[in-house]
């Protein structure tokens, strides 16, 4: 089976594969400073619940936009498919030609998203990505990573309005009963929810129009159940979008090598 492996800024996310077949996954807290020990460990811990056992695990792919995390992600996978992972960046393989001013700044996890959602709805098509930052990637007709946009996150600008609005308090991201808030909490919650929504759409629409027309709109990431829901523009969730890609990913690479 093949292991993938999504290290992002808040959460990891690992996809257990059975050909084209996702049969487990798991969302872990990321904690940057990890040894390659500490992964061991973590990785033992979460297959062995699953009555995953030793020589299951032959291949496995990695994507980390957390640098520190690289190296002992990598040994850790090492360790337990026999073999290097590969490791998605500059040099792989992936079938996606990154058109930007710089494609080696291009995040290895906005690459796998382009390289799922065109697989899966062709292209051109839009990638909205609600995690830390909220990613909008654009793939061309041509299967070519065009750009995109990057705006702040929901988590992190919720916490930001807490900590710097003193009457403010840290509120629970779900949806309101109203727009019209009656309460401070209910009403950070609307601005949180519906301003999302709101930013979504704003920014996908000046994207569609620059493309030439409305294309699918494919959302993935945390928080995508909670808002894509209230996005006029959204037209599929993929909640495992990243780890699809990946899969592809280490497909092409295996084939080219």
């Amino acid at each position: 089976m093949l292991l993938a492996v999504d290290v992002g800024n808040t959460q990891t996310v690992l996809g257990l594969f059975h050909g084209d077949e996702l049969r487990e996954e798991w969302r872990l807290t990321t904690q940057p400073l990890r040894t390659a020990d500490e992964v061991d460990v973590d990785l033992a811990a979460v297959l062995e619940r699953r009555g995953i056992g030793e020589g299951v695990i032959a291949a496995s792919v990695l994507s980390s936009t957390v640098p520190t995390l690289v190296e002992p992600w990598t040994t850790a996978l090492a360790r337990r498919a026999g073999a290097d992972p590969i490791v998605v960046g500059p040099g792989v393989r992936t079938g996606l030609a990154v058109r930007t001013d710089n494609p080696r700044e291009v995040g290895p996890d906005r690459i796998a998203n382009a390289v799922a959602a065109f697989a899966l709805h062709g292209g051109p098509c839009i990638v909205v990505d609600f995690g830390t930052s909220t990613n909008f990637d654009v793939v061309s007709a041509r299967e070519e990573f065009v750009g995109g946009a990057l705006a702040p996150g929901v988590a992190i600008s919720m916490d930001a309005l807490y900590q710097r609005a003193a009457r403010l308090v840290r509120v629970e991201l779900v949806e309101p009963p109203s727009a019209i808030g009656r309460s401070t909490v209910t009403a950070m919650q609307s601005g949180a929810l519906y301003g999302f929504a709101g930013l979504v759409d704003g920014i996908v629409g000046r994207i569609q129009r620059e493309l030439g027309g409305t294309c699918p709109v494919v959302a993935t990431g945390g928080l995508a159940p909670l808002i894509s829901p209230h996005c006029a523009t959204i037209t599929a969730h993929e909640p495992w979008l990243t780890l699809v890609g990946l899969r592809i990913v280490w497909e092409r690479a295996t084939a080219a090598s």
